[in-house]
């Protein structure tokens, strides 16, 4: 389509929070939108209303402290306008720290806010192949399986990931140096491992509170069949006092430089970023509660005071292999007249998904009007997940929730892990007033 044709609507596919946010920032920018949605044409086994955004729960938009990285996303998506913020903000709860929302008025805040403007067109349909013309596409981890037919059509199959389980990250800082030791097993290559040793006693207090701790419920649109292909470590730890010690905790070929000897047992991380400030627990796939993960996974060596940056998760979610797909727009770099947006992109968490949905419809919107992409810089959150999301070549690449660790390094002097994310904080909403005064027009601000 002609870059500067304002009069073919948007097509924005997916009502959720992605597909909300990013048909807002189309139609705030003067541009036509064509909303569609499966709903009610088809309900999917999670939704049971007919309104927009209705997936979230009441808690689901969590910290509002700016020494959170997910409390300064919201403060960065308020100030460019965001319509999940505004209904937020309009519907919030008393949570203390937390931002939380009637769910029922929070949804209705935004269909009514959409449906009602004058540009805005919608319909009810399953969409089952990809567009022709400029697009958003934001259906979900939910997405029907003959648009992700589709997309592995039109793509290959390679760049279609499904996400059956993911184990805990947690960042290197926050690890007890005194404990952990940097080693490959047998030595070999380069010591690529940080390894958390274990004697006899703490493996075996550990492995019985593994084996006790509380499990999440599983919901009835997950899909059961993915624990027979990835077995959760509490599961394993119930199989036998030895099992993990001859799997993920296999202590074989590697020597505590503390000690001299090999350990009982051993629980390895691996480097999870470029920036090596990530590290995720090898074979640490897990079904528990995420409050129990923290207590259960605290009793590691080393791990007492981690600072968990996503919790082990377990369920079926087919999403995007964005690195090789996507731009830090959320645009496709092989369909450039398609952007996506939501958990499909890789982004994890509802917030992360709004931010998406409003990042590829500033830059749809500027598509359409001929203006330059705004690609949001890593010293923000809004801009360090979709630079995450597409980083060239990242290997074994999984959902992310935002955090510190995923933005650019602090480029100043701190002393204390609180004061240090102020700072982030406090730069980041400096670097995002630049883009809005160089790159965006006073009416979109």
């Amino acid at each position: 389509m002609p870059e500067n044709n304002i009069m073919q609507p948007v097509l924005v596919v997916g009502a959720g929070l992605a597909g909300c946010e990013a048909a807002w920032q189309i139609l705030k920018r003067g541009i036509p939108v064509e909303l569609v949605d499966i709903k009610p044409h088809h309900f999917t086994p999670a939704h049971h209303s007919e309104g927009f955004a209705e997936l979230v729960c009441s808690n689901s938009l969590r910290a509002e402290s700016l020494e959170n990285a997910v409390g300064l996303l919201k403060e960065e998506m308020r100030r460019l306008d965001s319509l999940i913020m505004r209904a937020a903000d309009a519907t919030r709860l008393p949570a203390g720290g937390a931002l939380a929302v009637d769910r029922v008025g929070f949804s209705d805040y935004i269909t009514e806010k959409l449906r009602s403007h004058p540009l805005l067109t919608y319909r009810t349909q399953e969409i089952t192949e990809l567009p022709d013309r400029l697009c958003i596409i934001a259906t979900g981890p939910l997405t029907t399986s003959p648009l992700f037919e589709a997309i592995s059509s039109r793509f290959g199959e390679a760049h279609l990931s499904f996400f059956d389980a993911a184990a805990p990250i947690v960042t290197l800082e926050s690890l007890n140096s005194d404990t952990v030791f940097f080693q490959s097993r047998y030595g070999k290559g380069t010591a690529d491992y940080v390894n958390c040793p274990m004697n006899e006693g703490q493996y075996r207090a550990f492995r019985e509170a593994l084996a006790t701790a509380e499990e999440a419920e599983l919901h009835g649109f997950e899909d059961r069949s993915v624990f027979e292909g990835c077995m959760p470590i509490e599961v394993m730890a119930r199989r036998g006092e030895d099992t993990m010690r001859f799997g993920p905790l296999k202590p074989v070929g590697l020597v505590d430089p503390k000690t001299g000897e090999e350990p009982y047992a051993v629980v390895q991380l691996r480097q999870d970023d470029a920036a090596k400030t990530l590290y995720n627990l090898v074979g640490f796939q897990t079904h528990l509660k995420f409050g129990e993960q923290k207590r259960v996974f605290g009793m590691i060596p080393g791990l007492e005071k981690a600072e968990f940056v996503r919790y082990g998760v377990m369920h079926r979610n087919t999403y995007l292999n964005s690195p090789e797909l996507l731009d830090a727009t959320y645009c496709c770099t092989r369909a450039n007249h398609i952007y996506f947006a939501g958990q499909m992109t890789g982004v994890e968490g509802y917030v992360e998904s709004a931010s998406s949905g409003l990042v590829a419809g500033i830059n749809a919107a500027h598509r359409v009007l001929g203006r330059p992409p705004v690609v949001f810089p890593r010293e923000t959150a809004i801009g360090a997940l979709p630079a995450y999301v597409s980083t060239k070549g990242l290997v074994n690449f999984q959902p992310m929730n935002v955090n510190f660790g995923i933005m650019a390094p602090p480029d100043f002097p701190f002393k204390k892990k609180r004061e240090k994310n102020a700072l982030l904080s406090e730069r980041a909403l400096r670097v995002l007033e630049e883009v809005r005064q160089e790159q965006l027009k006073p009416e979109e601000a």
